[in-house]
């Protein structure tokens, strides 16, 4: 299969077919270098101009990133690609087949008992540990096969504003499973010397009742648990970031951003590359998996999740694309799934940040509404609504 759908709001990507595949996302950046001019000679920068002149077809990667780094990615260069202004507009919106959750993974008890477990280690000074991110999944089974592209149709029209994406894995030795999903975060984007992040850390679930609904942003405002966690995300991000910009403007408090289902704490960061040849492949290699999805310190937290939680595969990971002058934009793959090969099953991830101040009832609250954002879409039901 080999096909990549990422839709914004401002534009939508569409590719087919490989060219080459990368499982390792430095090879991905390196093929990408091979073809820019770089300093050296004369002769090989006309190669390199008479290359690029004599190509029809100058390489695009595309793909994903899994949230463990150390996992190998799906990343491909398309053989077509087809890139519009504007959203896009499905031809057609047919009922998706029925589906039914068949398992929690874990439990929603056993959840809370882990999130209470990492409550206790975060208060303890002696441990390093200051956030981790905590994620459980459903496992939905379909009576017919779901078409990955009808998913995605079917998010757009309850997402209007997210990003929404469907990835062949096949490119990880997964051949013919999907990533699908319709994500509110920007990882980074980068178009030219300029670059522009949307990162969210801190959530609490809208409400039905409009004044409920404004009083609970309200409190997600002045909520210092959510600040606490937000910052950690921020001021990994200004570390990761400083070194590559010249410039970087990050406001001193965040904003308000909601989608259908929560309200989110989000701060748009822009910068400006010292180095040009950064690509945002790049960016998002060094950038991902920011603690909004992984946790602070880096290397403590990513080992605190692949220990003691479930195999999270693409949830969590990065989607989207880098041209071969650099540009691209990558969103952080949440508010979705993984689609097996036969089209009939879909694990769907949704976690939380969880600091000292977590309540870990209320942390099982965020998971699960979040993890409407898909099961909406499908007319899927929670076991215990």
């Amino acid at each position: 299969m080999n096909e990549f759908l990422l839709a914004r709001p401002g534009s939508v990507l569409r590719t087919s077919g490989v060219r080459e595949v990368y499982s390792d996302p430095r090879h991905a950046v390196a093929t990408l270098r091979e073809w820019q001019s770089s300093p050296g000679s004369a002769q090989r920068d006309d190669d390199v101009a008479a290359r690029r002149r004599a190509s029809s077809n100058p390489p695009m990667i595309v793909g994903a990133l899994p949230f463990d780094p150390r996992e190998p990615a799906a990343l491909w260069q398309p053989e077509t690609v087809l890139h519009t202004a504007g959203p896009w507009r499905p031809a057609a919106l047919p009922n998706l087949p029925a589906v039914r959750v068949v398992a929690e993974i874990p439990s929603a008890a056993d959840h809370v008992a882990r999130v209470t477990k990492l409550v206790e280690q975060l208060a303890d000074p002696a441990n390093e540990l200051r956030k981790v991110v905590a994620a459980r999944s459903m496992v939905l089974e379909a009576e017919a096969p779901l078409d990955p592209e009808l998913l995605a149709a079917h998010l757009l029209t309850r997402h209007p504003n997210a990003a929404v994406y469907a990835v062949d894995l096949s490119a990880a030795g997964r051949s013919g499973e999907t990533l699908i999903g319709a994500t509110p975060e920007v990882l980074v984007a980068r178009h030219g010397d300029h670059i522009s992040l949307h990162p969210l850390a801190g959530t609490l679930p809208r409400r039905a009742d409009p004044a409920q609904d404004a009083a609970q942003a309200q409190e997600l405002l002045s909520s210092t648990k959510n600040h606490e966690e937000h910052a950690f995300v921020i001021d990994w991000i200004r570390q990761q970031l400083a070194p590559v910009c010249a410039e970087l403007r990050i406001p001193d408090a965040p904003e308000l951003l909601s989608t259908e289902q929560v309200w989110h704490l989000a701060t748009p960061i822009h910068g400006v590359l010292r180095d040009p040849s950064t690509t945002a492949l790049d960016l998002a290699l060094l950038l991902h998996p920011t603690p909004a999805v992984n946790g602070t310190p880096f290397a403590a937290a990513l080992d605190a999740i692949t220990t003691d939680e479930p195999w999270r595969g693409f949830y969590g990971g990065a989607v989207g694309w880098c041209g071969d002058d650099g540009d691209g934009e990558w969103v952080v793959a949440i508010r979705g799934g993984e689609l097996s090969a036969d089209q009939r099953v879909l694990r769907a991830g949704a976690g939380g940040g969880i600091v000292a101040a977590s309540d870990p009832v209320a942390e099982l609250a965020e998971t699960t509404a979040k993890l409407r954002t898909l099961l909406v879409a499908l007319r899927c039901e929670l076991p215990n609504d």
